[in-house]
C-alpha cells in the first residue's frame, strides 16, 4: 500500500532501526518506546489489522509468534517477562492500519492496561 507507514518501512523506503527481517516479517525498535525494549512485528503483506485476518493468514500469525520467541530471547527479557499487544481499531488505540505486534519488556508492565 503505497501511503502506508509499515509498507515503506518493511521495503527499506524508510529507514529503522531493525532487529530481525524475513520473507514475511521485519522486528524494529519503537520509535516511542512505552518500555525500555519496545519492538514492533509488522507482516510484510499489507493487512489493515485483525478483523481483515483472512484463513490464508494462519501460517503467518503463527510464524509471528515464533519469531517472537526467538526476538524476547535475544533481548533478554524470555525470562523476566513481557508482553504482547496487538491494538485493534480507534478505541483500541490503533494508530497504523497495518497488523503489527508490540513487544514490551524490561521493566514490570502494570496491569490493567490503559
Amino acid at each position: 500500500m503505497d501511503d502506508c507507514i509499515f509498507c515503506k518501512i518493511a521495503s527499506g523506503a524508510i529507514p529503522s532501526k531493525k532487529v530481525y527481517e524475513d520473507d514475511q516479517l521485519i522486528a524494529f525498535h519503537d520509535i516511542a518506546p512505552q518500555a525500555p525494549v519496545h519492538v514492533l512485528v509488522v507482516p510484510k503483506k499489507h493487512i489493515p489489522g485483525v478483523n481483515e485476518l483472512a484463513a490464508e493468514d494462519v501460517a503467518l500469525v503463527g510464524h509471528v509468534y515464533l519469531v517472537i520467541q526467538q526476538l524476547v530471547r535475544e533481548l533478554n527479557i524470555d525470562e523476566s517477562g513481557y508482553r504482547v499487544v496487538v491494538n485493534s481499531g480507534k478505541d483500541g488505540s490503533q494508530s497504523v492500519p497495518h497488523l503489527h505486534f508490540h513487544v514490551l519488556g524490561g521493566r514490570s508492565l502494570a496491569w490493567p492496561p490503559g
